[in-house]
């Protein structure tokens, strides 16, 4: 199905500004089809003049459907719907005119203009099923009420209202809870949603007759509202915005829509949510949040005190090859230690590897015999990774940098070189340097070194990727610098 978009810059002469303001309109009239019980559905002039072409639909929630099939896209011929015609030409709303019938149902259409500043850019269509039609209750009067003068405000341009759409994911609905204040703020009507949202938050009695800012300020105290004037105004509809009541007992989400025809206030429209258990839910995750972070952080010191004691111990032993021993072990503590801190950092179990590549790299070589002599250059990007993949790819890294830097120079100057390509599905890193190169007689499987066989064991059993080591240039004669090449699989 084509979107407004496709139906509007290839069928009709409307331009950027006009279908800023049809998206604004779209994007809130689910609460003028909830109300009016109706399907809507938005017509645009054909470029040719030759008629109009469908450019969206909604159906009520409230109500029986008048279309079981969707018509976006679709093209109606001057003369098929006069009605529609009329509408866009004599700038007015029509409501004139026998039902239809589709589908042997009948369905009563009413022609709303679309007006944006002097110019009528549309019509909306509003199709109500009248089989679903009974005697009305006072909620369904209050809805249709609410919803006429909606619709003369789209006629006479006063909404939708810019910067007016909610964009939080728990925005009410008319179903939730609706209200209608009069232009003092005054309740005049409250469905039942309503009065049992306010009951949860404390209210006692009933709404109508009651100035809603007044009594929705008493059930809130000063710490869990905002200003007294910012909350009156939104409640008392002379300002389009939400507010949120909480107290103790309950939170509540108030959206209003001042209602306006020919320029005079009529009061508001006020949808209400109870959001009570969605703001538990909320404080729970940041409570979890705040305590993995914590404990990110506290991992971070312990390994930071490990790696401490493991260097007082190695700079007490006189044996070369026991130091240089615990000297490797506090290099691989830090690695785990500066993903822990990267961790504590986000609002999520992943991490910018980049950064902690760049820091790993430098504190490896900077530890190094050859200190001041290397110099260490990454290509690419990791992008953000998992921390199930963060923690072994760093100590990957850690070891296969230091052990360049450790046998690839002999205590001479020399580069390393991280080149990183980030693939859909999984990450190629190559660590490459421009020294000695490998020995002929090596042989990785029976190799001795413990480094060799940490690598071995991180990227080939717990992360499932592959690990080969080669020169840096096979062509080369005599080969020199090694190369080793780790891909990983990002989604297991």
């Amino acid at each position: 199905m084509p979107s407004l978009d496709d139906v509007a810059l290839r069928r009709t002469p409307l331009g950027g500004s006009d279908l800023v303001w049809l998206h604004l309109l779209i994007a809130d009239w689910q609460i003028i089809a909830d109300l009016a019980f109706a399907d809507l559905v938005l017509w645009l002039p054909d470029a040719g003049g030759n008629g109009f072409w469908a450019g969206s639909q909604m159906r009520p929630t409230t109500g029986p459907t008048a279309y079981l099939d969707d018509v976006v896209g679709t093209h109606l011929p001057y003369g098929e719907r006069p009605m529609i015609d009329t509408a866009m030409s004599e700038r007015r709303i029509i409501r004139e005119g026998d039902p239809e019938w589709r589908d042997d149902i009948p369905v009563r259409v009413e022609a709303i203009p679309v007006r944006r500043g002097d110019a009528v850019i549309a019509v909306i269509a509003r199709n109500t099923n009248l089989l679903g039609v009974r005697a009305p209750s006072r909620l369904e009067l209050a809805y249709l009420q609410t919803a006429g003068e909606l619709s003369t405000m789209i006629s006479e341009g006063s909404f939708p209202t810019p910067g007016e759409r909610s964009e939080l994911a728990d925005a009410p609905r008319v179903g939730d809870g609706f209200m209608r204040t009069d232009a003092s703020g005054v309740v005049t009507y409250a469905s039942p949603n309503a009065m049992s949202a306010f009951r949860r938050l404390g209210r006692v009695g009933d709404l109508v007759g009651v100035d809603l800012s007044h009594a929705s300020r008493a059930l809130v105290p000063d710490s869990g509202r905002a200003t007294d004037a910012a909350l009156s105004a939104v409640i008392a509809g002379r300002v389009a915005d939400e507010a949120e009541l909480e107290n103790a007992a309950a939170s509540l989400l108030l959206r209003s829509i001042p209602l306006r025809a020919g320029g005079v206030g009529l009061g508001a429209l006020v949808l209400l949510r109870d959001v009570t258990e969605l703001r538990r839910r909320e404080r729970e995750l940041v409570t979890k949040e705040a305590t993995i972070r914590e404990i990110h952080h506290r991992v971070k010191n312990n390994l930071q005190t490990v790696a401490a004691l493991l260097r007082l111990q190695a700079r007490r032993l006189h044996n070369p090859e026991g130091r240089h021993a615990l000297e490797e072990a506090v290099r691989r503590v830090a690695s785990i230690a500066l993903v822990h801190e990267t961790l504590s950092q986000t609002l999520d179990e992943t991490v910018d590897f980049d950064e902690v590549a760049d820091r790993l790299q430098v504190m490896v070589v900077d530890v190094s015999a050859s200190a001041g002599l290397i110099t260490t250059v990454r290509e690419g990007s990791f992008g953000v990774l998992p921390a199930e993949v963060a923690m072994p790819l760093a100590m990957v890294l850690t070891e296969l940098v230091q052990n360049a830097a450790q046998h690839a120079f002999d205590g001479g100057p020399g580069s390393v070189w991280l080149r990183v390509e980030r693939r859909e599905g999984d990450v190629l890193m190559t660590v490459t340097d421009d020294g000695v190169g490998l020995p002929d007689d090596l042989q990785l499987d029976s190799s001795s070194s413990l480094g060799m066989s940490i690598v071995s064991t991180l990227v080939e059993s717990e992360l499932g990727g592959s690990l080969t080591f080669g020169p840096a240039d096979p062509l080369a004669a005599p080969r020199t610098g090694t190369s080793v090449r780790v891909s990983l699989p990002l989604h297991r």
